[in-house]
Formats: C-alpha cells, structure tokens, sequence
C-alpha cells in the first residue's frame, strides 16, 4: 500500500468515526477509563519512588542500622524467643568501631517518644510544645545520619556527652514554635521537667508524607538522656562502611563481631537485626508492588471492557456499509484495502481514547499534586508512550475480525444488500 492510499484509507476512518460522534464517544469510553487507571497511578508511583529514593539518600547510602526486632514489626506479635532478646548496651557501638575495620563511625542512641507509650514537652516562657521526640545521641551521630544537619549552631561534643551536659539540639518546627520572633541559640528551655540551653537548631527537614521528621526531634547527649530516663532499655545502634569496602564483606564482619559483642555461641541464632539504609525502598517497593498489579487488574478490565465495544462497534460498521464495501471492490479495492481500511477506524477510535486518557491522567496526577504536596506525582514521557501503545495494541487486536470479515467479503453478494 503506497502512502497515498494509506492517507486516503486514514481519512476515510476519520470522517466515518466524526459522522457516528455519540457512538463513537461511548464506545471509547472504555479505553479512557482504563489508559486513565493506567497513567494516574503510574504518575503518583513515579512521584512517590522519587520521593522516597531521595528519602533514602538522606539516610546516607552507606548507612546501617542495627536493632533488637525486624524494622516495622511489633514486638507483642513475634515469638517469645524473639521478644526476649537482650537489650543492646549503651557501649556496643565503641565495642563495634574497635572490632570492625569496615566501620567508619559508629554511634548508639535511645528514643522518648508517643509511640513506645511516652509523652513529652517543652516549655519556654508561655509556648509550649507537645508530643516531640526526644532522643539520647552522641557526637558521631549527624555523621552517620546526614539527615540530621545543624543550621544553626553546633551539635553535642564529647565534652557534653562525657559530662551528661544539660544541652539540646531543637527540630525546626520546635523551634519555630518556642522562639517565633528571637534568636533560639543559648536559651534556657524546660523539657520533660528539666532544664536544658538550645546550643543548636536542625535544618528544616520533614518526615514522611509530612509526618513527623528532623523538624519535631530534641536532641540531646545520651550521656544525660541515660541520667534522666533510665526506665528506658531500647536502644539502637547506627554505623557506617568505607567507601571502597565491599558492602557484603562488611556485613558478615559486622555480624561476626556484634555476635562476639553480645557472647553469642555458634550454634546460637542472631538475636539483632542489621538493616541497610534502603529499608524504606524495600518497604515501599512491596506495598507499590500489591498497587501496581491491582491497578493492572482493574485497568485491563477496562481495557477490555473498551476492546469489546470496539469489536461490537466495528461489526454494526461492517453490516451498515455492506453495499459500500462491495462497491469499493467492485472498481477494483483489493481485500487488504478493506482490511486496512476498518483497521485504521478501530485504532483511531482507540488511540483517540487513549490520548484523551492520558490527558485525564496528567490532570488527576496535577491534582494529587497540588493537594497533597508530599505525593509528589509526575507524568513522564515513557508511561504517555505507553499510554498511546497500549490504545493503539486494543484497537488492531479487537478490530482485526470485524477488518477480516469485510475483507472476505463478496463483492457480488455486497452489491446485492439491502
């Protein structure tokens, strides 16, 4: 077929889907609704994997973490043996450094916080601020959690760790709310009852989905924090590698040495967990994963909802133009210009469908945007494309029959309908 008689075929479709507007338009209906499910939900995936790789690197790629239980399990839930476990000590992380040469820095801190069934406050003068977490930290913490970044300020030295000094490091949200119109650096504070000068002030940083991040944290050395809470057992450890060495290797070297650290026999099972920084990947890629193929279900359920009205269209178009088709044969069409012909009306009723869904989708992905800025959504060029591919795919697989089926047409017996 020559280009000229593939633009004639194309605009011969186009002018018989414009004189059918209403069947047409709900005939589309179908590949709108699913391309739309499709581009959405990839939009606000998209975001959101941006959002938390970026989470992720604020962690600090080469950051670990080393608990009691599993990241983001109860307790209350898991087996005795693992409820039990021993507490870490407040001298583990030294012990580690000194043990491991893959460690870099190694520090442990304890949190205060609602969530472990503790409330806390902090006054000055008449503001008062409510359910802040505070936490019990040493000097190498901001290295290995770049996160937590002093912008005013410093943080806790070894002399304030060594004397349980009564300083503290506010969150930016604390801060605002306590000093709104004074400097907050060497002011007296009243946390939890005791007294505390505000050496320094963290960077502004959300948590979350604008949960609770660096904004809402008090810091403290965990010298004092230990002096003042010592009702509170669960501690964690944070530590991070040399750049050049091997992630593995380092792990099993860690592990070796905590297992030495904490006098475990070599029959004994770990009785700590080693979690890397992408435990928030691994996490949301689970949950995206279980989002991704129920769209996909529902989508393809629209789809094909689509692709069966297309067919079901196409079929009516085939028996109203009967005496059309023959007549076209007749003066010489070949059976591969029928063909093409109703193939080009399926897919430019589809792909028709499938840009106004793409369209509906960048629009519901500007929405979750701008009403919920912490879900960042974005339509990108490769889930368009798709959008348009996966249009285009329904309409020759769904049109290809009613296509065959005018194409095998009599000429003889078309010219004879009524």
């Amino acid at each position: 077929m020559t280009r000229a008689e593939f633009g004639e075929n194309l605009k011969v479709a186009w002018d018989t889907l414009r004189a059918h507007k209403a069947r047409s338009s709900l005939t589309l209906l179908g590949i709108v609704i699913g391309v739309t499910s499709v581009i959405s939900t990839a939009a606000v995936i998209e975001g959101l994997n941006r959002y938390i790789q970026e989470k992720v690197e604020q962690l600090g790629s080469r950051t670990y973490f080393i608990t009691r239980f599993p990241f983001g399990t109860d307790p209350m839930r898991m087996p005795e043996k693992i409820r039990l476990r021993r507490f870490i000590e407040y001298t583990d992380a030294a012990k580690l450094k000194q043990q491991c040469r893959a460690v870099e820095a190694a520090t442990t801190f304890a949190t205060r916080a609602g969530f472990f069934g503790q409330s806390n406050e902090v006054r000055y003068g008449s503001e008062r601020v409510q359910n802040v977490f505070v936490r019990g930290a040493e000097p190498p913490y901001i290295d290995v959690l770049p996160m937590f970044a002093v912008e005013q300020g410093r943080f806790i030295t070894p002399f304030d760790e060594e004397h349980a000094s009564s300083v503290v490091v506010l969150g930016a949200n604390i801060s605002n709310a306590l000093f709104p119109s004074i400097d907050p650096l060497g002011k007296d504070i009243i946390l939890n009852g005791g007294m505390y000068q505000v050496i320094g002030i963290f960077a502004h940083q959300e948590g979350l989905f604008g949960g609770p991040g660096v904004d809402d944290y008090a810091i403290l050395p965990l010298s004092n924090f230990r002096k003042h809470n010592p009702d509170i057992k669960e501690m964690a450890m944070m530590f991070t590698i040399y750049r050049d060495w091997p992630p593995a290797e380092a792990m099993d070297e860690v592990t070796e040495a905590m297992r030495r650290i904490r006098h475990l026999k070599q029959s004994s099972d770990n009785d700590f967990e080693v979690i890397s920084s992408d435990f928030l990947s691994t996490l949301w890629n689970q949950l995206t994963g279980a989002i991704v193929i129920l769209t996909g279900v529902i989508s393809s359920i629209g789809l094909l909802v689509g692709g069966i009205g297309v067919m079901n269209i196409m079929l009516i178009s085939v028996t109203e133009r009967t005496r059309e088709i023959g007549v076209r044969k007749a003066i010489g069409a070949r059976a591969s210009d029928i063909r093409v012909q109703f193939l080009l009306e399926a897919t430019t009723l589809t792909l028709a469908g499938g840009l106004i869904g793409i369209l509906c989708g960048g629009i519901v992905a500007w929405i979750v945007r701008a009403t919920i800025p912490s879900i960042p959504a974005s339509l990108s060029w490769f889930w368009a494309g798709l959008g348009v591919l996966i249009s285009a795919s329904v309409g020759l697989f769904f049109g290809y029959w009613p296509a065959d089926r005018a194409a095998r047409l009599d000429p003889i017996v078309c010219l004879r309908y009524e």
